[in-house]
């Protein structure tokens, strides 16, 4: 199949579209700068096949897109031992529902949504330095130099007021282990991760290899653990639309506020589209136009 004609199509359909709907997250002021009108999709095979169109070499913000790489490195870790205090279920609140975590006792429903995200986080301080080992990962597995982009960092810690919240309630609930300023460190520092769509396309490999890594081969998850990553990435990755994602794409996804979504075609590719108008679920556009058009044009699913 000849993958760069197919994006090549998508982006030519697509890109008169930029500016007509959508809005960019402007919740984080560093965000809301980000100019709407551009879009991004790169994708790369289990053979190593690369193909691109737009703006696929530009860098965003990858916000909760890094939650699938910080899972990586808590299962790695601590395996089943990890579900011990965060669930695995669909959330169908909001990601940054409060109501939902008292209601289930500090427990967060899934590791996707903010609270889940933040518990995982907080097993990643246990563990050691979780903003350097998440930069070294996500390095290794595209085989350049990532960052953290300081200016989002900070908006991040300025404007967390929720996910403070969040911190502080699991915290009562005993759900966290370390201190919560340390734990938002982490968690804010790794929403603002930025790279391209080349660049998640090729680290996210691992999850269409059976857990391998994407350049080098060696296991970075094993087979069961990519495909339960992958399992937990189509019933929540992409907050509460992740039923809609399923039934209209019909693939592995996470979605993340800065526009970015990273779509697993399991045994045949990876996937990265972005563009930073979201839709009301907060999941981006064109983005998911897009994974829609390229199911439909290949015929790639898990279904």
């Amino acid at each position: 199949m000849d993958f760069q004609l197919v994006l090549d199509q998508i982006n030519a359909e697509l890109r008169p579209l930029l500016g007509q709907g959508g809005q960019v997250a402007r919740y984080i002021p560093a965000l809301a700068r980000v100019s709407p009108a551009q879009f991004g999709i790169a994708l790369r095979t289990c053979d190593g096949q690369t193909a691109q169109a737009g703006d696929s070499a530009v860098p965003f913000s990858i916000q909760s897109v890094s939650k699938v790489f910080s899972l990586t490195l808590a299962i790695q870790a601590l395996g089943e031992a990890l579900w011990a205090r965060i669930g695995r279920e669909p959330s169908g609140s909001p990601f940054n529902s409060l109501v939902q975590l008292e209601t289930e006792r500090g427990i967060p429903r899934n590791p996707f949504i903010n609270a889940g995200a933040i518990a995982v986080a907080d097993r990643l301080v246990t563990l050691g330095d979780g903003k350097a080992e998440l930069l070294a990962l996500l390095s290794r597995l595209c085989g350049e130099p990532i960052h953290i982009d300081a200016e989002v960092a900070q908006s991040e810690h300025d404007t967390g007021f929720r996910n403070t919240a969040l911190a502080n309630l699991m915290k009562g609930f005993g759900t966290l282990d370390n201190d919560v300023t340390t734990v938002l460190d982490v968690y804010f520092n790794q929403c603002a991760i930025r790279m391209t769509c080349e660049q998640l396309a090729c680290a996210a490999g691992y999850l269409c290899r059976d857990g391998r890594h994407p350049l080098a081969g060696t296991p970075v998850l094993s087979p069961a653990l990519a495909r339960r990553v992958n399992a937990l990435m189509l019933t929540c990755g992409t907050y509460d639309a992740a039923g809609e994602f399923a039934y209209r794409i019909g693939l592995p996804c996470k979605s993340g506020v800065g526009g970015g979504i990273v779509a697993v075609v399991p045994d045949h590719l990876t996937l990265c589209v972005w563009s930073p108008a979201l839709d009301p679920t907060g999941n981006s556009l064109l983005g998911r136009q897009a994974l829609e058009l390229f199911v439909a044009k290949t015929g790639l699913s898990v279904f």
